[in-house]
């Protein structure tokens, strides 16, 4: 089987442009591999939707992993073209995750997604967050400059909505340092909104690539605390992607056709102890998701396929079971209605 892809022009735009920032991106690390690793480049993995019908996508992973800790890249579409009744026309989406193996290097995520309501508005969701295990004050003014630059009138109202997305109340700090969460965007102008889309993305992408290229070149003395210092931001990584993320989730309950690929943004190790301690932080009923997510971690806390795949039955079953906790996820102003635009007709 083969994916199909959705009819719209919209639709057909936005496929065109995740597609070439997933390129992008992946070329351009596997050049910094070839200049300063192993030479090994990405390696993309497809996945798909109902056997292809309703659609998939690919996700390009690590690797050099004298580079990168975890690294994916991926890009999905889905669609309910036949199916008049549903809610949701269409989803597209680039999300990536980089966790470089140098403590000094910072982590990115970037989510750039179109989504197609039936008989309403398109509408973008435009993310992007430089996550440095150590913050490098440098770093962080050079990559809030480019959100400035690129992100122009819509740059203010972003900033505010990455601040409280990743906000983690429990333990008092927020997830990155460099924040930008555009939801719901949109203007009567379809072809300006994609041209800002393509736009952030390349030049986000850029800016990132420029900042880890140095990094890789100039901090090459790695200490035993920096190594800690990364374990432990790794750990709250993961607390957050898997208690807060609302995008994490919300993709976890619609389909288990592809949770590899959205559990790519976790690093390879986390400290076990350091997150099962996190459990008396938090409010019923979530404190049985950190323990029961526990259960999936060896002492040695390694973060594996088969670890992804456990971890993603327990988000699974977890909101299953308490549903009324997705309200205690991350949020901007706008509450997203990803879950029922796919599972309602």
């Amino acid at each position: 089987m083969k994916m199909i892809l959705a009819e719209s022009q919209d639709a057909k735009n936005a496929y065109t442009l995740v597609r070439s920032l997933q390129k992008r991106l992946a070329d351009k690390l596997d050049l910094i591999s070839t200049s300063l690793g192993e030479g090994k480049n990405f390696e993309e993995v497809f996945w798909l939707r109902d056997e292809g019908i309703h659609g998939g996508g690919s996700r390009f992973e690590a690797r050099d992993f004298s580079l990168f800790n975890t690294a994916s890249i991926n890009i999905s579409q889905v669609h309910y073209d036949e199916i008049p009744q549903k809610n949701l026309k269409s989803a597209t989406a680039i999300s990536t995750i980089i966790h470089p193996k140098n403590p000094n290097v910072p982590s990115i995520h970037i989510h750039i997604s179109l989504t197609e309501l039936r008989n309403a508005s398109v509408y973008w969701r435009v993310m992007a967050d430089l996550n440095p295990s150590i913050l490098n004050k440098d770093d962080k003014n050079s990559f809030d400059n480019a959100l400035k630059g690129l992100a122009g009138r819509t740059y203010k109202e972003a900033n505010l909505q990455g601040e409280k997305y990743f906000d983690i109340p429990a333990l008092g700090r927020k997830r990155g340092v460099s924040h930008f969460y555009l939801e719901n965007y949109k203007t009567a102008d379809k072809a300006q909104d994609l041209e800002l889309a393509k736009k952030f993305g390349e030049g986000i992408i850029d800016k990132y690539i420029e900042i880890i290229t140095a990094a890789f070149t100039s901090r090459t003395k790695i200490s035993q605390e920096d190594k800690q210092e990364q374990l432990n931001y790794h750990t709250l990584y993961l607390f957050q992607v898997l208690t807060l993320d609302r995008g994490t989730t919300s993709g976890l309950l619609i389909h288990n056709q592809n949770d590899i690929g959205i559990m790519g943004s976790l690093p390879s190790h986390i400290d076990k102890e350091l997150f099962l301690s996190w459990s008396k932080k938090v409010s019923t009923p979530q404190e049985y998701l950190i323990k029961s997510l526990g259960k999936c971690l060896n002492e040695d806390g390694v973060v594996n396929a088969d670890v992804k795949i456990k971890l993603a039955n327990v988000v699974r079953e977890h909101y299953k079971r308490y549903p009324e906790a997705l309200s205690m996820q991350a949020s901007g102003n706008t509450l997203p209605s990803t879950i029922a635009n796919h599972t309602k007709d």
